[in-house]
């Protein structure tokens, strides 16, 4: 992962660089450049979204997607692994380019190996998310085949649960929604 500081990143910067395979982020004017992800982590990041995907489809509450963008601020653009989006707010905040333009509801990273990766997600994004109102932040850990659940407390993003293969996941901003945490990492 290559991180460049000394600029100042925005949205129009974004629309210039290369469409070469590369994942272009910006959280508060700093460029994250990530590879095309790994296999095993698109497959995570797919088990998740297939859940949520399934969940959705049987209470009509919402929708799932992979790689969707959402532009935040003009210094702010990322591109989450999975978002989980209700269909009320669904309506409201997408834009004529396909690309969210406030929170989601859920948001899941996958981490990526390296500590840079780890950084962006476990700090950077955090942050990010919890200033721009998601409610729930899962970051799944392919490697230790664990997720972390962020709920909003107040203005944050607050660790609320480490569940490892053993445990389901389920949340109350999903109702009835109930997975074994092993069938994501398989």
């Amino acid at each position: 992962m290559s991180q460049t500081s000394q600029v100042r990143w925005t949205t129009a910067d974004l629309e210039l660089l290369p469409d070469n395979g590369n994942r272009y982020e910006i959280v508060d004017g700093e460029l994250f450049v990530t590879r095309a992800p790994h296999w095993d982590h698109q497959e995570v990041a797919d088990n998740i979204c297939t859940e949520l995907k399934f969940w959705s489809r049987q209470t009509g509450l919402g929708k799932a997607v992979t790689g969707v963008g959402i532009i935040f601020t003009n210094a702010d653009n990322v591109i989450p692994d999975v978002v989980w989006i209700s269909n009320e707010r669904l309506a409201s905040v997408l834009d004529d380019a396909g690309h969210l333009t406030a929170a989601p509801e859920l948001v899941v990273e996958v981490l990526s190996p390296g500590e840079e990766n780890e950084r962006r997600d476990r700090q950077v994004k955090l942050k990010l998310y919890a200033s721009q109102g998601v409610r729930e932040y899962w970051i799944a850990d392919r490697q230790l085949q664990q997720i972390q659940i962020y709920r909003r407390e107040q203005a944050i993003l607050v660790l609320a649960a480490t569940l490892f293969s053993s445990d389901n996941l389920s949340s109350p901003l999903l109702p009835g929604f109930n997975c074994p945490v092993a069938s994501l990492f398989t």
